[in-house]
């Protein structure tokens, strides 16, 4: 008996397997002088060695830009990246950002028409009127 190969390639669908965290880099800006970014500069003494260490799939850069606001930008593997200003926020405030950052698929945003959409045909197919007999009435 011979063995046959596969006809068919399996297409990768993120979650199925393995999950693939989208977010690769998050690049941390403050300034040491600027008001905006007191709750930045608690940010990262107290909270970012945690959530950094949580997460260690993801490149943390911290760096300074003076006079300017904080913000924190989220590159992904898909070549995008996402810019949010975390100006005059609570340290828990702008964990919030970086864990929507995190789990952010980097796509842009667009609008849902259907609500729920599937890459996989319907087992049932396509229902129709016309289909089946007719109903007597």
């Amino acid at each position: 008996m011979t063995v046959k190969a596969l006809q068919q390639i399996s297409t990768g669908r993120n979650g199925v397997g393995a999950f693939i965290l989208q977010c690769k880099k998050m690049d941390i800006h403050y300034c040491d002088w600027a008001g905006s970014s007191r709750g930045m500069n608690g940010f990262i003494k107290s909270i970012l060695p945690q959530f950094a260490a949580a997460h260690p799939q993801i490149e943390f850069t911290v760096s300074p830009r003076p006079s300017k606001h904080p913000i924190i930008v989220g590159h992904y593997i898909n070549g995008r990246e996402k810019a949010i200003c975390v100006r005059n926020m609570e340290p828990l405030q702008i964990l919030k950002k970086a864990e929507l950052l995190r789990d952010a698929s980097g796509e842009k945003l667009k609008r849902v028409t259907k609500p729920v959409q599937s890459i996989n045909d319907s087992v049932r197919g396509v229902w129709s009127p016309y289909h089946g007999n007719g109903m007597q009435v």
